[in-house]
């Protein structure tokens, strides 16, 4: 399978299975579009008439392009086939390693945004906040399933995690006493609306947490519009300075502000220029996924103007590096020389196998989107994962137990998409959100360019 496309002045043709990608002139695009339904002499009678008038381009040379389209072929560079069908669903099956966990240290929010999944950190339940001793079993839990893996992941989340920082801070010390004698090391990140964001709490993440997650939707009108406290008023002002000098702080590095678009900021390459022009430099920014019916959702018309987004973002990008003042957007990270390996580029997340997500009273659950839904209860932090039945299905969730995905270009890149997602959208984990899939396809798109822009200027 091969994906061909033209974006800012540059004609991209990925092999899909191989990962190759090459950038080529408009003749070997043209032909290469070609080369599987016709001739050589059909394409050779074709190009002439097309390229008449370029006198450069002659049967000889039209036969030396594909001369090179068929070495290509040979080397499995281009039009290669697939070889990892029958590979994913064995990996997982047989393997009941957990290797991280999102522990909802608090179902409670200081801030009651309108897009909120977590329905103000309540998870269509009730307010709590976990304690030491759930924690503590929730981490004992993930180092007895951990088998022999070293490296595990610990996910402070909410809610609004700094609401319990003083059961963060004592879990953080428990399982830093527990590394060395299971021959563990734990990496923890924290995700905050950073509402209570001090000195002190700053210093903390900045000694132990790997990573920070800060929740910003770009300008002040467009934050504060969904972002609000609990007393209605809009939360930009509060939190602004506080990330700027928790960025700062942790020398631009190792945190990541995470925003939301929705049907009100369409434009929202406007919000991600607005915070890197405040200094930011490690963005995300998220389409927001909720019911049709809200009148922030996204709709099949602002599509168009999504995409033409991502485009206008990825110019930027290049503009801004060549101008020694780039960023990095979460979405168009991408290694093409040392990326994933085949089994993660086909199984994904490893939700409900590898990750569970932990209510503050210990039950288990795939992921933090599915908390709070009784068919996907999976067991609880003494007992362990019970729903074996469900963790099952769980782990045939890959690229090729669905049908969409079977066809798709961006197969190798999205791994499926996220269930959580598919679930909400088809009802199906084995489903997929077909509006998401756009525009992940052209951030794929876009994040290509992108490296193939950086590789004309080396």
């Amino acid at each position: 399978m091969i994906h061909q496309y033209k974006l800012n002045d540059y004609n991209i043709v990925l092999d899909i299975n191989s990962g190759a990608v090459h950038l080529v002139d408009e003749l070997a695009y043209d032909v290469i579009s070609l080369y599987e339904t016709k001739s050589f002499d059909e394409i050779t009678l074709e190009m002439l008439e097309k390229y008449k008038n370029i006198e450069e381009i002659n049967e000889n040379e039209i036969r030396a392009v594909i001369s090179d389209i068929e070495e290509l072929k040979t080397a499995g560079k281009l039009f290669s086939s697939n070889r990892y069908d029958n590979i994913a669903t064995n990996f997982k099956q047989n393997n009941h390693v957990i290797k991280a966990l999102c522990l909802h240290i608090a179902h409670t929010c200081n801030l009651t945004c309108d897009y909120c999944f977590a329905q103000a950190g309540k998870y269509q339940g009730e307010f709590a906040l976990m304690s030491f001793d759930v924690g503590k079993q929730a981490l004992d839990f993930l180092i007895k399933n951990s088998g022999s893996r070293k490296h595990l992941e610990v996910d402070f989340f909410g809610g609004e995690p700094l609401m319990n920082f003083e059961v963060v801070k004592q879990l953080v010390e428990y399982a830093r006493t527990q590394e060395e004698p299971h021959n563990k090391k734990f990496r923890f990140t924290l995700t905050t609306n950073g509402v209570l964001l001090d000195n002190d709490i700053t210093e903390f993440l900045n000694k132990e947490m790997d990573n920070v997650v800060l929740s910003l939707d770009g300008r002040k009108e467009v934050h504060d519009r969904l972002r609000r406290t609990v007393n209605g008023k809009g939360s930009y002002d509060i939190i602004i300075s506080k990330f700027q000098h928790l960025a700062k702080s942790r020398g631009e590095k190792n945190y990541y502000i995470r925003g939301t678009f929705t049907h009100n900021n369409v434009d929202f390459t406007e919000d991600i220029f607005h915070m890197a022009d405040l200094g930011f430099t490690q963005l995300s920014m998220e389409p927001v996924v909720c019911s049709p019916n809200d009148t922030y959702a996204l709709t099949e018309e602002d599509l168009p103007k999504i995409l033409e987004q991502y485009e206008i973002l990825a110019k930027e990008m290049i503009k801004r590096n060549q101008e020694g003042n780039p960023f990095t957007f979460y979405h168009y990270m991408l290694d093409l020389n040392h990326g994933p390996c085949i089994y993660k580029r086909i199984t994904g997340c490893g939700s409900g196998t590898e990750y569970l997500a932990v209510t503050p009273w210990g039950e288990l659950f795939p992921c933090h989107q599915f908390v709070g839904d009784p068919d996907y209860s999976m067991g609880d932090v003494w007992k362990g994962v019970m729903n074996t039945k469900l963790r099952d299905e769980m782990s045939t969730c890959n690229v090729y137990s669905r049908e969409n995905c079977k066809e798709c270009w961006a197969q190798l890149y999205c791994s499926g998409g996220c269930s959580a997602n598919a679930y909400h959208a088809t009802g199906s984990i084995h489903g997929t959100y077909d509006y998401g899939c756009e525009l992940f396809r052209k951030r794929m798109e876009c994040a290509i360019m992108i490296q193939a822009a950086e590789a004309n200027l080396e």
